[in-house]
């Protein structure tokens, strides 16, 4: 969650800034440096060779800010990812994930419907090898 909601890679728990690099469909991986200068945040995940005139989201036109507020105005109960599957364990982990919501609020001139909207994918995530972990009561 924190690749999309913190912009700033220093505000990060959950990865070293220093040494992460995020790749989406196989394009070249990203520095937190270079996702920011793409708006971080969803325009990172949503980068496309669309032509122009095809793209109803266009990440280029979107920034940190208004890119999370086009998610929040749709998804009002939220655009929730869920792991269905794991295939590998540390130190790289494979697995497969559905991203969903309801689409609650207007999008870019589209009405609402109230469909449910799911994305399934792969992720992969090459780990440290020192893992901690902390239980809260």
């Amino acid at each position: 969650m924190e690749l999309v909601h913190k912009i700033d890679p220093n505000d990060m728990k959950s990865v070293d800034p220093t040494k992460f690099k995020k790749s989406v469909n196989g394009r070249k991986g990203l520095t937190p440096e270079e996702a920011i200068k793409l708006g971080g945040g969803y325009n990172t995940f949503l980068q496309t060779s669309l032509p122009e005139n095809l793209r109803v989201y266009n990440p280029d036109d979107e920034t940190f800010e208004s890119s999370q507020n086009v998610f929040r105005s749709i998804f009002i109960r939220g655009f929730a990812i869920e792991v269905l599957h794991v295939y590998s364990g540390p130190p790289e982990i494979v697995y497969k994930f559905r991203h969903w919501g309801y689409m609650e609020g207007p999008f870019k001139g589209y009405v609402a419907t109230g469909q449910l909207v799911e994305l399934f994918g792969i992720g992969i995530f090459e780990v440290l090898t020192k893992n901690n972990f902390f239980f809260k009561k």
